[in-house]
This record gives C-alpha cells, structure tokens and sequence, in this order.
C-alpha cells in the first residue's frame, strides 16, 4: 500500500493520534536547542557528533532556543527495556538489537515533536503556530493507513495491526524501534510485533554516491543481466541485514555458478532426456523407488518446511541456500544414476529415474517462485505443470506431475553470461 503523508485522512488520524498523547499527558510544551541534521530529519546530542557531524555522516546545523512541544520519551525508558527483555525477537538482526539496547540503556531524553521556523507538516491541535515534528507525522502513515483512528471490530486497523513486521533501513533503526512503540505505548495501542533492519549495499567497497560517481542503476542491471538473475544476486549474495558488497564479477560468478551452471544445466538434461527417450512426454510408466530415489524425494518434500524456517527470521539467504543446495543434491543423484546410460540397459529405470528429477525440479521451481518468478514458471511449464497448480500449497503428491503428459523440446532458461576478454589478453 502507497499513501502520501500529505492526505487529508492522513493529518486526521496524525492530529488524533497527538490529541491522545496529550490525554494521556505525554506530550508538553517547552523549549528546544540543539544540533538538527535536515538529511536525516533527527536531533542529536553533542556526545553522538562524530568530527562535527550526524553518525551516519550528514551535516548538521546549530537550532536556536525555540519554542517545542516534547514527547515524554524520558518516561518510557523502563517500559521499552522490558519489551526488548521480554522479547528478545523484536528487533533483528541481533546487531541491530544491541544497538538499540545500548542506545536506551545510555538514557533517554525527552523528544522535540514540533517546530515553529516553518510552517509545512501537519499543524499542531489547538496551536497553529507549531507544525509537527516529522516523525510523529511520518510514524504514524502505519496506522492512518489503516484507517485509524477507527478501531472497530471491523476496521482495517483491528484486522491488520499490530504489523507482524516492519522492515526499515538501519539508519532509522532507532525512529522505529525507540520512538514509534514508545508512541504507540503511550496511545495504548499495540507495537508491531517484528522489527527487521536491513543494511546497505557498497559497490567494490566504496560507499555509493552521486559524487563518486558509482551509483548502480537497477534498470541498467535488468537490461544487462535480467531481472530474475538480478532479483537472485541481490537476494542472495549478503545475509539479509548486513551490508553487502556489488561488483559486476560476483554478479556474473554467482548468477552463472547456481541458476546456468546448475539450475539451468539440470533442468535442460532431464528435459532433453525426457524428449528425446520418453515419446516426447512426461514417462507413461515407472518402476519402484529405489532407496535413493525415495531419499532425494523426501528431501525435496522437506524443503518447503526449511524455506519457511529461513523466511520466518527473514534469512533471505538462507531461503535461497537450501534451494541452491537442493538442486546440488539432485545434480549429485542425476550424475550417479546416469540415466544417459540406463536407456541403454533398463529403460524403466531411466524413466523412473527422469520422473525422480522432474518432480524434484517442480518442487524446486514452486519454491523459487518468489525469488525468481519468470524463470520459475518457465521451468514449470516445460514440466507441464498446470497455472493453477504452482501454489506452495501444491506441494504435495496429489498434484504431481502427471505421467503421459506431452511435453516440448526444452529451451534454456539461463544462458551463461559471458565476459568479454579484455583486448590484448
């Protein structure tokens, strides 16, 4: 959902969400000075400037005695300590946690959450001369979203808050995990339930910025890689929450190792196999599992279960890993079985073994639908898996690929990306 902070049933909900912070004697009016960065739309104290600027690097300007409206944040100190000890997975990942535990545990201060030297943002109830503080006004689009300020038992607010997850950028990790529960505590409205802060990306090292003049344009990836291979790369090169480094070399290494190498290649083996030893169609009959064939089935029929567990602590990677390791272990069964050589001594077996392999690639196709879904869907249409029968509730054996079914010569769904020697090599 896309809202603008600008609406009108936005600055409703923003100025009954003040007014009740008011009731509850949470917010007063007094005078702020102080060190302001207009980058990061927040106020520091002189002990966090680093060589005279914000800690993410922003320059920051002196604010002169004015007066200021304040959150009681100084207040609720114990009661976010509490929230955190009692649970301990509310920010993540943990690096992110102990910053933030840090950073309360050093004392909190009242918060400025109003301005009078201008004049946009959303008035202040009862004092036009003051405009809110864009935090306040900003936080609170998760709730104006939902329609509050109605809570009824058939609004969308009750139906969807608290958010199971927040995710945000660690540079307004502690908006979202001091300011806003501290707000929504003092409203007595309830915190989200998972907060989630996610790191930047550098190019070969180096911060990106237009004065460096190494700023990574996404399009320009697509055209020049595809979106699924940039979708995967992005996805999977840094552990979700840590910084990750892009260069075109690891990009080009990783997208060629695990989706052409060995996704692509697999898929174009027993698809070609298949074509060209079944009839042109899915094997019309198969033998008895063998113990490797029901091993690696299991496997893949697990494989659901280890995705959900990665996704669920939104360990992207690891999401991606299981998949990669997945289709390493059916590269493995497909080179021991050889069915290349059993079409020449027991065609039943090859067939049995080829029907192994397509049921695991559906499998693995399904699950990597969210990552990659254009070449996902590529692939289950060579396997002739029916449009309404891609769902992960699909995975089961009612909805395994159907035997006899016609199928088409396959087509590669990664090429290789090739590297251009470099002239004079």
């Amino acid at each position: 959902m896309f809202i603008r902070t600008t609406n009108d049933d936005h600055k409703e909900a923003v100025q009954h969400f003040w007014k009740e912070l008011v009731d509850k004697e949470a917010i007063y009016l007094g005078a702020y000075e102080g060190w302001y960065s207009v980058r990061d739309e927040c106020y520091y104290n002189e002990s966090e400037l680093i060589d005279g600027k914000a800690p993410t690097g922003a320059d920051v300007e002196w604010v002169t005695k004015e007066p200021s409206y304040f959150f009681k944040l100084s207040a609720f100190e114990d009661k976010l300590l509490d929230l955190y000890e009692s649970n301990p997975d509310f920010i993540a990942p943990d690096s992110r946690r102990n910053e933030v535990l840090s950073f309360v545990k050093g004392g909190l201060k009242d918060l400025s959450i109003s301005r009078t030297s201008f004049k946009w943002g959303v008035p202040v109830p009862g004092d036009d001369d003051h405009v809110m503080y864009v935090w306040i006004d900003a936080l609170a689009n998760y709730i104006s979203a939902l329609g509050y300020p109605d809570t009824n038992a058939d609004s969308e607010f009750n139906k969807y808050w608290p958010a199971s997850l927040h995710v945000v950028g660690k540079d307004i990790l502690r908006f979202h995990a001091i300011y806003w529960p501290a707000f929504l505590m003092a409203a007595d409205l309830p915190v989200p339930k998972r907060l989630f802060a996610h790191g930047w990306w550098t190019k070969e090292g180096q911060k990106i910025s237009k004065s460096l003049g190494n700023v990574i344009d996404p399009v320009e990836l697509i055209d020049k890689y595809g979106v699924d291979q940039t979708r995967f790369f992005l996805m999977s090169e840094v552990s979700f929450g840590s910084d990750g480094d892009f260069s075109d070399g690891k990009m080009v290494q990783k997208v060629n190792t695990n989706l052409a190498n060995e996704l692509g290649n697999l898929n174009q083996r027993v698809l070609t196999l298949v074509f060209k030893n079944c009839g042109k169609a899915v094997p019309t009959e198969i033998g008895p599992y063998s113990d490797e064939d029901k091993a690696i089935l299991d496997s893949v029929k697990s494989l659901r279960e280890r995705a959900a567990v990665a996704v669920s602590k939104q360990s992207i990677h690891k999401y991606i890993n299981e998949v990669v390791s997945m289709v390493w272990e059916a590269n493995q069964y497909i080179d021991r079985q050889a069915p290349w050589v059993l079409k020449k001594t027991d065609t039943e077996r090859m067939a049995t073994v080829l029907y192994v392999l397509m049921e695991v690639l559906r499998y693995v196709a399904i699950i990597y639908q969210p990552l990659i879904p254009g070449s996902a869907n590529k692939i289950l249409d060579m396997l002739t898996v029916p449009e309404d029968e891609r769902n992960f509730e699909h995975l089961v054996d009612a909805y395994k690929i159907k035997l006899g079914a016609p199928v088409s010569k396959p087509a590669p769904v990664f090429p290789r990306i090739e590297v251009p020697e470099p002239v004079g090599a």
